[in-house]
């Protein structure tokens, strides 16, 4: 993916989810706010190895270390992380590297993943989707600015369970044709 018409492609197919699935459905409440402002940063990751991958996402975090008008980076992976839990080991990696260097209380994580699997769900259970994204990817959060969106929201605690709630009354059918659509979708690049 080293293409950089293949990056663009992913980006932008990357944010369609975002605006279809994330904002569009409101599973996160402050992803609207910050795709208008242009504040979230999208990379593509050429990388299939998680070193490689992992030394990307310290980059990333050295990024948002300086440039305050970041507010969330998305590290899409199109090359390698298909197996579902190869990702989960990554992205279990990524966090106990956030913490080795220092990063712990400043960045967390969030998953996605195309094969997203809630640990006490099915495969086939639909509230999978409120975390299955069109590629791998791990979101680098600002603890701070996540904590501040949260505080000012009335009843965060209720989010991932609306979401569920959501996803389920949807159904299966209905995330299967979306992300098949999503992924057919001919992306404009430019």
């Amino acid at each position: 993916m080293s293409d950089p018409s293949s990056q663009d492609a992913a980006i932008a197919r990357t944010r369609q989810w975002i605006e279809t699935v994330v904002v569009g459905m409101n599973f996160c409440p402050f992803a609207k706010r910050e795709l208008r402002r242009n504040t979230v940063r999208f990379i593509v990751s050429p990388d299939s190895d998680m070193e490689s991958v992992l030394l990307q996402l310290i980059d990333e975090c050295t990024h948002l270390d300086v440039d305050d008008g970041t507010q969330t980076t998305l590290l899409i992976l199109p090359e390698g992380f298909a197996d579902f839990d190869d990702y989960l080991d990554l992205a279990g990696l990524a966090e106990d590297l956030l913490t080795d260097r220092g990063y712990e209380g400043v960045y967390q994580v969030a998953s996605f993943h195309p094969d997203y699997r809630f640990a006490d769900a099915d495969a086939d259970d639909p509230a999978n989707y409120t975390n299955r994204s069109p590629y791998p990817m791990l979101h680098l959060l600002r603890e701070d600015e996540l904590e501040a969106a949260i505080a000012s929201y009335p009843d965060p605690d209720a989010i991932p369970e609306n979401n569920i709630t959501k996803a389920r009354a949807l159904g299966a059918d209905y995330w299967l044709k979306l992300m098949d659509e999503l992924h057919a979708t001919d992306i404009p690049t430019s």
